[in-house]
Protein backbone atom coordinates (compact mmCIF):
# COMPACT_ATOMS: atom_id res chain seq x y z
CA UNK A 1 0.00 0.00 0.00
CA UNK A 2 1.35 3.41 -0.99
CA UNK A 3 1.62 6.09 1.62
CA UNK A 4 1.10 9.69 0.67
CA UNK A 5 2.52 12.59 2.58
CA UNK A 6 0.62 15.81 2.17
CA UNK A 7 2.61 18.93 2.80
CA UNK A 8 1.09 22.34 3.32
CA UNK A 9 2.43 23.48 -0.06
CA UNK A 10 0.50 20.63 -1.72
CA UNK A 11 -2.86 21.66 -0.27
CA UNK A 12 -5.35 23.56 -2.39
CA UNK A 13 -6.16 26.81 -0.62
CA UNK A 14 -4.34 26.23 2.68
CA UNK A 15 -5.74 29.61 3.80
CA UNK A 16 -9.23 28.09 3.69
CA UNK A 17 -8.65 26.36 7.03
CA UNK A 18 -7.41 29.68 8.44
CA UNK A 19 -10.66 31.32 7.32
CA UNK A 20 -12.69 28.63 9.08
CA UNK A 21 -10.68 28.98 12.30
CA UNK A 22 -11.04 32.76 12.14
CA UNK A 23 -14.83 32.42 11.96
CA UNK A 24 -14.86 30.03 14.91
CA UNK A 25 -12.50 32.19 16.96
CA UNK A 26 -14.69 35.25 16.37
CA UNK A 27 -18.19 33.87 16.91
CA UNK A 28 -17.54 30.69 18.92
CA UNK A 29 -19.78 27.66 19.25
CA UNK A 30 -23.49 27.03 19.58
CA UNK A 31 -24.81 28.93 16.58
CA UNK A 32 -27.01 27.70 13.76
CA UNK A 33 -25.29 26.34 10.66
CA UNK A 34 -26.61 29.19 8.52
CA UNK A 35 -24.91 31.74 10.80
CA UNK A 36 -21.58 29.98 10.28
CA UNK A 37 -22.27 29.88 6.56
CA UNK A 38 -22.89 33.62 6.43
CA UNK A 39 -19.73 34.34 8.42
CA UNK A 40 -17.65 32.00 6.25
CA UNK A 41 -18.94 33.71 3.10
CA UNK A 42 -17.87 37.09 4.45
CA UNK A 43 -14.45 35.73 5.46
CA UNK A 44 -13.79 33.99 2.13
CA UNK A 45 -14.72 37.13 0.21
CA UNK A 46 -12.38 39.20 2.40
CA UNK A 47 -9.56 36.77 1.53
CA UNK A 48 -10.42 36.91 -2.18
CA UNK A 49 -11.04 33.16 -2.27
CA UNK A 50 -13.41 32.53 -5.19
CA UNK A 51 -16.53 30.78 -3.96
CA UNK A 52 -20.22 30.27 -4.59
CA UNK A 53 -22.86 29.51 -1.96
CA UNK A 54 -25.82 27.12 -2.13
CA UNK A 55 -24.75 25.71 -5.48
CA UNK A 56 -27.41 23.64 -7.23
CA UNK A 57 -26.23 20.24 -8.51
CA UNK A 58 -28.53 17.86 -10.34
CA UNK A 59 -28.29 14.09 -10.21
CA UNK A 60 -29.07 12.57 -13.59
CA UNK A 61 -29.96 9.15 -14.90
CA UNK A 62 -30.42 8.53 -18.63
CA UNK A 63 -30.52 12.25 -19.29
CA UNK A 64 -33.28 12.80 -16.74
CA UNK A 65 -32.90 14.73 -13.50
CA UNK A 66 -33.71 12.35 -10.64
CA UNK A 67 -32.60 14.52 -7.76
CA UNK A 68 -30.82 17.65 -6.68
CA UNK A 69 -28.32 18.81 -4.11
CA UNK A 70 -27.37 22.20 -2.78
CA UNK A 71 -23.71 22.53 -1.78
CA UNK A 72 -22.94 24.89 1.09
CA UNK A 73 -19.90 26.22 -0.78
CA UNK A 74 -18.06 25.51 -4.00
CA UNK A 75 -14.56 26.93 -3.74
CA UNK A 76 -13.00 27.91 -7.08
CA UNK A 77 -15.00 25.18 -8.85
CA UNK A 78 -12.61 22.67 -7.23
CA UNK A 79 -13.49 22.09 -3.58
CA UNK A 80 -16.81 21.40 -1.90
CA UNK A 81 -17.08 22.84 1.60
CA UNK A 82 -19.89 21.51 3.76
CA UNK A 83 -20.41 22.94 7.22
CA UNK A 84 -22.06 21.20 10.13
CA UNK A 85 -22.66 21.78 13.80
CA UNK A 86 -21.77 18.80 15.96
CA UNK A 87 -19.09 17.08 17.98
CA UNK A 88 -18.38 14.12 15.70
CA UNK A 89 -18.08 13.42 12.00
CA UNK A 90 -21.23 11.51 11.17
CA UNK A 91 -21.08 8.84 8.51
CA UNK A 92 -24.15 10.32 6.79
CA UNK A 93 -22.37 13.69 6.44
CA UNK A 94 -19.26 12.07 4.95
CA UNK A 95 -21.44 10.08 2.54
CA UNK A 96 -23.31 13.27 1.67
CA UNK A 97 -20.10 15.01 0.61
CA UNK A 98 -18.94 11.96 -1.30
CA UNK A 99 -22.27 12.01 -3.21
CA UNK A 100 -21.73 15.69 -3.97
CA UNK A 101 -18.23 14.97 -5.25
CA UNK A 102 -19.50 12.26 -7.56
CA UNK A 103 -22.37 14.43 -8.85
CA UNK A 104 -20.01 17.36 -9.57
CA UNK A 105 -17.13 15.09 -10.72
CA UNK A 106 -14.75 16.75 -8.26
CA UNK A 107 -11.91 15.34 -6.18
CA UNK A 108 -11.92 17.17 -2.86
CA UNK A 109 -14.53 17.94 -0.26
CA UNK A 110 -14.06 19.38 3.21
CA UNK A 111 -16.42 18.72 6.07
CA UNK A 112 -16.10 21.40 8.75
CA UNK A 113 -17.70 20.73 12.12
CA UNK A 114 -18.22 23.62 14.50
CA UNK A 115 -18.13 22.04 17.96
CA UNK A 116 -18.17 23.15 21.60
CA UNK A 117 -14.45 22.40 21.81
CA UNK A 118 -13.36 24.00 18.55
CA UNK A 119 -13.37 23.61 14.81
CA UNK A 120 -12.74 20.16 13.37
CA UNK A 121 -12.45 19.36 9.70
CA UNK A 122 -12.04 16.30 7.52
CA UNK A 123 -10.87 16.08 3.93
CA UNK A 124 -12.90 13.71 1.73
CA UNK A 125 -11.28 12.62 -1.53
CA UNK A 126 -13.05 11.17 -4.54
CA UNK A 127 -10.37 9.04 -6.18
CA UNK A 128 -12.70 8.10 -9.05
CA UNK A 129 -13.05 11.59 -10.53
Amino acid sequence: MKKYIIRKKDLLYPDLSGALFNVYNNIGSGHRERFYQRAIAIELKSLNIPCMEQVYVSVNFRDKVIGKYYLDFLIDNKIILEIKKGEVFLRKNIEQIFSYLKAKKLKLGILANFTKTGLKFKRIVNINS
